[in-house]
């Protein structure tokens, strides 16, 4: 037994996640076998869109990283993919080159005003085949408009209506937080994406996010599925970060994407550029793990 009162915290918190798990009823599956070579069938023509929700109601655990470099090495991968800044802060539209503050019309007024159509607010990005719905704070006054609205739950569902059929892959980036604008992603969604952060506070709230989301599946979007947990921020050289990967994996398995996104220096470099890592570093391992996440999106 460890004499080291912080590891000895640090197993007591993991252990804590894993039984918060438990209680939900999340076991291990075995993992299927992947051939990460193998050729994808080629597509013909383009939609109706997957909606992915990318989600996690903690911050900084790499949503909106993930979000716009798996929309652009789907991209690469030939197909049409819409990104739909969910999030106030904006940040998304930032990663991409996009000063949402200079736009007339963001996601916002495509949900609160009428009139309003979704190629009116739609932005086409520096990437071929990459699209955006920009965000700026004016959303988070729609948090508490919706409250009032009837079928609230469902507005961005009816929005993305629209283009759904124009594109393959539509990816929400959401708000952290668990309020009225996640749940109007995960309603709209068909699938949810996890970034977690390697690091047991990330592992803590996993069990609450798991819990809305079947929430949500059972009350408002039966057709909603949790497509995989990306584990995000790793670093291979500490224990913590092994072992917090390891849990995951015992808890969910196959939902667990073999690919896991390192620490890199890379990703704010990108940020500041206003572009994905897959056109500003094309080669680094950032750039190739994104794209062999992609890949996975795609084989599932």
């Amino acid at each position: 037994m460890s004499t080291n009162p912080v590891m000895s915290d640090d197993a007591g918190a993991l252990e804590q996640a894993t039984l918060d798990l438990a209680a939900l009823g999340i076991v291990h599956e075995p993992r299927r076998d992947r051939r990460p070579d193998e050729a994808l069938a080629p597509k013909e023509g383009h939609g109706p869109a997957r909606i992915i929700a990318l989600c996690n109601q903690k911050g900084g655990v790499g949503k909106t990283t993930s979000t716009i470099n798996l929309g652009a090495a789907l991209a690469e991968c030939d197909q049409r993919v819409l990104l739909v800044d969910f999030d106030p802060q904006g940040a998304l539209s930032v990663g991409l080159g996009v000063n949402a503050y200079d736009l007339e019309l963001t996601v916002y007024n495509l949900l609160m005003q009428s009139g309003i159509r979704t190629e009116d607010v739609l932005v086409k990005t520096n990437v071929t085949g990459l699209d955006l719905l920009p965000s700026n704070i004016d959303l988070s006054a729609a948090e508490v408009q919706l409250v009032s609205e009837v079928a609230r739950e469902q507005t961005l569902e009816r929005a993305l209506r629209q283009v759904r059929d124009d594109y393959d892959y539509i990816l929400i980036d959401c708000q952290p937080s668990l309020g009225l604008l996640t749940v109007n992603a995960l309603t709209a969604a068909h699938g949810v994406i996890v970034p977690l952060e390697c690091e047991f506070f990330s592992l803590r709230g996993l069990a609450m996010l798991i819990d809305t989301i079947d929430k949500v599946k059972d009350r408002l979007n039966p057709d909603l599925e949790l497509d995989g947990i990306l584990a995000t921020m790793y670093d291979s050289r500490t224990v913590h970060s092994r072992q917090v990967l390891s849990r995951v994996v015992e808890a969910f398995g196959d939902k667990v994407y073999d690919t896991v996104i390192s620490r890199t220096v890379r990703f704010p470099e990108t940020t500041v550029a206003g572009e994905p890592i897959t056109t500003w570093a094309p080669g680094s391992g950032g750039a190739k793990a994104y794209r062999a996440l992609a890949r996975e999106v795609l084989d599932r």
